[in-house]
Protein backbone atom coordinates (compact mmCIF):
# COMPACT_ATOMS: atom_id res chain seq x y z
CA UNK A 1 0.00 0.00 0.00
CA UNK A 2 1.64 3.36 -1.29
CA UNK A 3 1.66 6.68 1.04
CA UNK A 4 -1.52 8.25 -0.52
CA UNK A 5 -3.66 4.80 -0.07
CA UNK A 6 -2.48 4.39 3.61
CA UNK A 7 -3.32 8.06 4.35
CA UNK A 8 -6.60 7.59 2.90
CA UNK A 9 -7.23 4.39 4.78
CA UNK A 10 -6.30 5.86 7.93
CA UNK A 11 -8.55 8.94 6.89
CA UNK A 12 -11.35 6.09 6.80
CA UNK A 13 -10.96 4.51 9.81
CA UNK A 14 -10.84 8.17 11.38
CA UNK A 15 -14.34 8.69 9.79
CA UNK A 16 -15.54 5.20 10.79
CA UNK A 17 -14.85 5.80 14.77
CA UNK A 18 -15.27 9.58 14.86
CA UNK A 19 -11.91 9.92 16.34
CA UNK A 20 -12.19 14.06 17.13
CA UNK A 21 -15.37 12.60 19.74
CA UNK A 22 -12.65 11.49 21.86
CA UNK A 23 -12.98 15.12 23.32
CA UNK A 24 -15.82 13.78 25.51
CA UNK A 25 -14.10 10.87 28.08
CA UNK A 26 -10.34 12.41 27.53
CA UNK A 27 -10.56 15.31 29.74
CA UNK A 28 -12.75 13.07 32.85
CA UNK A 29 -10.40 10.80 32.85
CA UNK A 30 -7.42 13.34 33.26
CA UNK A 31 -9.70 15.10 35.49
CA UNK A 32 -9.72 11.69 37.77
CA UNK A 33 -6.02 10.71 37.54
CA UNK A 34 -5.18 14.75 38.77
CA UNK A 35 -7.53 14.48 41.67
CA UNK A 36 -6.39 11.11 42.63
CA UNK A 37 -2.65 12.25 42.04
CA UNK A 38 -2.97 15.35 44.08
CA UNK A 39 -1.34 16.90 40.75
CA UNK A 40 1.13 16.11 38.21
CA UNK A 41 0.93 11.83 37.77
CA UNK A 42 4.00 11.28 35.17
CA UNK A 43 4.34 10.94 31.68
CA UNK A 44 4.60 7.06 32.02
CA UNK A 45 0.43 7.14 32.99
CA UNK A 46 -0.21 10.48 31.08
CA UNK A 47 0.91 7.71 28.33
CA UNK A 48 -0.65 4.95 29.17
CA UNK A 49 -4.17 6.93 30.00
CA UNK A 50 -4.54 8.40 26.55
CA UNK A 51 -3.45 4.74 24.33
CA UNK A 52 -5.83 3.21 27.29
CA UNK A 53 -8.95 5.75 26.42
CA UNK A 54 -8.40 5.95 22.60
CA UNK A 55 -7.89 2.06 21.87
CA UNK A 56 -11.40 1.52 24.24
CA UNK A 57 -13.05 3.84 22.39
CA UNK A 58 -12.21 3.00 18.99
CA UNK A 59 -13.07 -0.97 20.37
CA UNK A 60 -16.52 0.10 21.22
CA UNK A 61 -17.08 2.52 18.12
CA UNK A 62 -15.75 -0.08 15.61
CA UNK A 63 -18.44 -3.08 17.33
CA UNK A 64 -20.76 -0.42 17.01
CA UNK A 65 -19.91 0.46 13.05
CA UNK A 66 -20.03 -3.70 12.61
CA UNK A 67 -23.00 -4.57 14.43
CA UNK A 68 -25.21 -1.43 12.62
CA UNK A 69 -24.41 -1.77 9.25
CA UNK A 70 -27.84 -2.87 8.30
CA UNK A 71 -29.35 -0.07 10.12
CA UNK A 72 -26.92 2.82 9.04
CA UNK A 73 -27.66 1.82 5.23
CA UNK A 74 -31.33 2.90 5.80
CA UNK A 75 -30.64 5.88 7.58
CA UNK A 76 -30.09 9.30 5.25
CA UNK A 77 -28.15 10.53 8.14
CA UNK A 78 -25.50 7.76 8.34
CA UNK A 79 -25.44 5.60 4.78
CA UNK A 80 -22.59 7.20 3.97
CA UNK A 81 -20.44 6.00 6.80
CA UNK A 82 -17.42 4.18 5.94
CA UNK A 83 -18.82 1.09 6.90
CA UNK A 84 -21.99 1.23 4.75
CA UNK A 85 -20.14 2.76 1.48
CA UNK A 86 -17.51 -0.05 1.43
CA UNK A 87 -14.56 1.94 2.38
CA UNK A 88 -14.18 -0.04 5.45
CA UNK A 89 -14.96 -3.59 5.25
CA UNK A 90 -16.54 -6.27 7.35
CA UNK A 91 -13.07 -8.13 7.59
CA UNK A 92 -10.41 -5.06 8.55
CA UNK A 93 -13.82 -3.57 10.78
CA UNK A 94 -13.08 -6.51 12.52
CA UNK A 95 -9.08 -6.71 12.93
CA UNK A 96 -9.73 -3.00 13.90
CA UNK A 97 -11.35 -4.33 16.28
CA UNK A 98 -9.69 -6.89 18.11
CA UNK A 99 -6.69 -4.79 17.83
CA UNK A 100 -8.27 -1.89 20.02
CA UNK A 101 -9.26 -4.90 21.91
CA UNK A 102 -6.01 -6.40 22.43
CA UNK A 103 -4.43 -2.95 22.53
CA UNK A 104 -7.02 -2.36 25.69
CA UNK A 105 -5.84 -5.02 27.60
CA UNK A 106 -2.01 -4.75 27.58
CA UNK A 107 -1.84 -1.22 27.91
CA UNK A 108 -4.65 -1.88 31.24
CA UNK A 109 -1.65 -4.50 32.30
CA UNK A 110 1.22 -2.40 32.05
CA UNK A 111 -0.56 0.02 34.29
CA UNK A 112 -1.54 -2.09 37.19
CA UNK A 113 -3.15 -5.64 38.69
CA UNK A 114 -6.65 -4.11 39.02
CA UNK A 115 -6.64 -2.39 35.97
CA UNK A 116 -6.17 -5.80 33.98
CA UNK A 117 -8.46 -7.78 36.43
CA UNK A 118 -11.13 -5.08 35.19
CA UNK A 119 -10.31 -4.67 31.22
CA UNK A 120 -12.17 -7.85 30.09
CA UNK A 121 -15.40 -6.60 31.99
CA UNK A 122 -14.73 -3.27 30.93
CA UNK A 123 -14.60 -3.96 27.06
CA UNK A 124 -17.94 -6.65 27.41
CA UNK A 125 -19.88 -3.05 29.14
CA UNK A 126 -18.63 -1.09 25.99
CA UNK A 127 -19.78 -3.62 23.18
CA UNK A 128 -22.90 -3.86 24.99
CA UNK A 129 -24.52 -0.65 23.65
CA UNK A 130 -25.61 -1.42 19.99
CA UNK A 131 -27.03 -4.78 21.36
CA UNK A 132 -28.83 -2.84 23.88
CA UNK A 133 -30.64 0.13 21.45
CA UNK A 134 -31.99 -3.36 19.67
CA UNK A 135 -34.50 -4.34 22.94
CA UNK A 136 -34.29 -1.71 25.58
CA UNK A 137 -34.32 2.22 25.58
CA UNK A 138 -31.84 1.55 28.37
CA UNK A 139 -29.26 2.26 25.83
CA UNK A 140 -28.59 5.71 26.25
CA UNK A 141 -27.93 4.81 29.76
CA UNK A 142 -25.37 2.09 28.48
CA UNK A 143 -23.65 4.34 26.70
CA UNK A 144 -23.39 7.17 29.53
CA UNK A 145 -21.71 3.89 31.54
CA UNK A 146 -19.75 3.23 28.71
CA UNK A 147 -17.91 6.60 28.63
CA UNK A 148 -18.62 7.00 32.62
CA UNK A 149 -16.18 4.20 33.07
CA UNK A 150 -13.37 6.28 31.98
CA UNK A 151 -12.98 8.71 35.21
CA UNK A 152 -13.31 5.34 37.30
CA UNK A 153 -10.70 3.98 35.22
CA UNK A 154 -8.43 6.97 35.21
CA UNK A 155 -7.86 6.74 39.21
CA UNK A 156 -7.22 3.08 38.98
CA UNK A 157 -4.30 3.95 36.96
CA UNK A 158 -3.21 6.50 39.95
CA UNK A 159 -4.43 4.69 43.08
CA UNK A 160 -4.97 1.19 41.87
CA UNK A 161 -8.34 1.43 43.59
CA UNK A 162 -11.91 3.18 43.19
CA UNK A 163 -11.90 5.74 45.74
CA UNK A 164 -15.88 7.19 46.46
CA UNK A 165 -15.00 10.13 44.68
CA UNK A 166 -14.45 8.55 41.33
CA UNK A 167 -18.46 7.23 41.72
CA UNK A 168 -19.47 10.46 41.84
CA UNK A 169 -18.28 12.06 38.92
CA UNK A 170 -18.74 8.83 36.99
CA UNK A 171 -22.15 8.88 37.45
CA UNK A 172 -22.08 12.31 36.14
CA UNK A 173 -20.43 11.64 33.06
CA UNK A 174 -23.04 8.74 32.61
CA UNK A 175 -25.71 10.94 33.13
CA UNK A 176 -24.18 13.88 31.28
CA UNK A 177 -23.43 11.76 28.20
CA UNK A 178 -26.82 9.77 28.52
CA UNK A 179 -28.60 13.17 28.04
CA UNK A 180 -26.78 14.63 25.55
CA UNK A 181 -27.81 11.63 23.52
CA UNK A 182 -31.33 11.72 24.26
CA UNK A 183 -30.69 15.21 22.82
CA UNK A 184 -28.57 13.91 19.70
CA UNK A 185 -30.94 11.19 19.17
CA UNK A 186 -34.37 13.67 18.87
CA UNK A 187 -32.39 13.78 14.79
CA UNK A 188 -33.38 10.06 14.59
CA UNK A 189 -36.68 9.61 16.36
CA UNK A 190 -39.13 9.04 13.43
CA UNK A 191 -36.60 6.60 11.74
CA UNK A 192 -36.22 4.44 15.45
CA UNK A 193 -39.97 4.26 15.27
CA UNK A 194 -40.49 2.87 11.63
CA UNK A 195 -37.86 0.30 11.96
CA UNK A 196 -38.39 -0.99 15.96
CA UNK A 197 -35.35 0.56 17.39
CA UNK A 198 -35.84 1.03 20.88
CA UNK A 199 -34.92 4.25 21.48
CA UNK A 200 -36.07 6.89 24.17
CA UNK A 201 -37.21 9.43 21.83
CA UNK A 202 -38.68 6.84 19.60
CA UNK A 203 -41.60 5.90 22.49
CA UNK A 204 -41.61 9.49 24.77
CA UNK A 205 -41.76 12.23 21.68
CA UNK A 206 -39.55 14.85 21.42
CA UNK A 207 -41.34 17.34 24.49
CA UNK A 208 -40.80 14.68 27.15
CA UNK A 209 -37.51 13.60 25.31
CA UNK A 210 -36.15 16.95 26.00
CA UNK A 211 -37.63 16.94 29.95
CA UNK A 212 -35.64 13.89 30.30
CA UNK A 213 -32.67 14.68 29.11
CA UNK A 214 -33.00 18.04 30.84
CA UNK A 215 -33.32 15.77 34.62
CA UNK A 216 -30.64 13.80 33.50
CA UNK A 217 -28.35 17.00 33.12
CA UNK A 218 -29.50 18.06 36.56
CA UNK A 219 -28.75 14.59 37.86
CA UNK A 220 -24.91 15.32 36.23
CA UNK A 221 -24.64 18.87 37.97
CA UNK A 222 -25.48 16.88 41.07
CA UNK A 223 -23.30 14.01 41.00
CA UNK A 224 -20.04 16.77 40.37
CA UNK A 225 -21.08 18.96 43.09
CA UNK A 226 -20.93 15.71 45.59
CA UNK A 227 -18.08 14.83 43.56
CA UNK A 228 -16.29 18.15 44.53
CA UNK A 229 -17.19 17.84 48.24
CA UNK A 230 -16.36 13.96 48.38
CA UNK A 231 -12.93 14.77 47.10
CA UNK A 232 -12.93 18.12 49.31
CA UNK A 233 -11.85 20.40 46.74
CA UNK A 234 -11.94 24.03 46.98
CA UNK A 235 -13.68 27.52 45.00
CA UNK A 236 -12.12 26.36 41.50
CA UNK A 237 -13.93 23.01 41.46
CA UNK A 238 -17.30 24.62 42.53
CA UNK A 239 -16.51 26.66 39.80
CA UNK A 240 -16.00 23.64 36.91
CA UNK A 241 -19.45 22.31 38.39
CA UNK A 242 -21.12 26.10 37.96
CA UNK A 243 -19.81 26.37 34.79
CA UNK A 244 -20.59 22.87 33.64
CA UNK A 245 -24.40 24.21 34.90
CA UNK A 246 -24.48 27.34 32.23
CA UNK A 247 -22.95 25.46 29.34
CA UNK A 248 -25.61 22.59 29.78
CA UNK A 249 -28.52 25.20 30.35
CA UNK A 250 -27.01 26.42 26.89
CA UNK A 251 -27.46 23.11 25.25
CA UNK A 252 -31.27 22.94 26.06
CA UNK A 253 -31.61 26.56 25.19
CA UNK A 254 -29.98 25.54 21.70
CA UNK A 255 -31.74 22.44 20.84
CA UNK A 256 -35.37 23.60 21.79
CA UNK A 257 -34.89 26.63 20.22
CA UNK A 258 -34.07 25.16 16.80
CA UNK A 259 -33.55 21.24 16.06
CA UNK A 260 -30.72 22.03 13.36
CA UNK A 261 -28.87 22.90 16.07
CA UNK A 262 -28.56 19.45 17.76
CA UNK A 263 -24.76 18.87 16.05
CA UNK A 264 -24.01 22.26 17.64
CA UNK A 265 -24.90 21.10 20.89
CA UNK A 266 -23.39 18.18 20.85
CA UNK A 267 -20.04 18.52 19.75
CA UNK A 268 -19.24 22.25 20.52
CA UNK A 269 -20.57 22.81 23.73
CA UNK A 270 -19.85 19.14 25.45
CA UNK A 271 -16.34 19.90 23.90
CA UNK A 272 -15.83 22.65 25.71
CA UNK A 273 -17.72 21.61 29.09
CA UNK A 274 -15.28 18.74 29.36
CA UNK A 275 -11.79 20.96 28.87
CA UNK A 276 -13.07 23.87 30.48
CA UNK A 277 -14.01 21.92 33.43
CA UNK A 278 -10.33 19.47 33.45
CA UNK A 279 -8.42 23.01 33.37
CA UNK A 280 -10.30 24.17 36.46
CA UNK A 281 -10.16 21.24 38.57
CA UNK A 282 -6.53 21.48 37.24
CA UNK A 283 -6.26 24.52 38.73
CA UNK A 284 -8.36 23.92 42.21
CA UNK A 285 -5.67 20.65 42.83
CA UNK A 286 -2.46 23.15 41.61
CA UNK A 287 -3.62 26.07 44.01
CA UNK A 288 -4.22 23.45 46.92
CA UNK A 289 -0.29 22.19 46.59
Amino acid sequence: MDTVSLKKKLSDFSELVMFQHSVFSLPFIFVAMVVAAEGWFGWRLLILGALAAVTARNYAMGVNRYLDRDIDALNPRTRNRPSVDGRVNGAQMIGFILLNALGFILVAWAINDLAFKLSVPILLILGAYTLFKRFSAMAHLVLGLSLGLAPIAGAIAVEDRIPGWSLWLAAGVTFWVAGFDLLYSLQDMEFDREHGLHSIPSRLGAKRTLALAALFHGVTVVCWELFVQSADLGGWAQLAVVFSALMLGYEHYLVRKDFTQIDRAFFTVNGYLGFVFFGLIVIDVLMRN
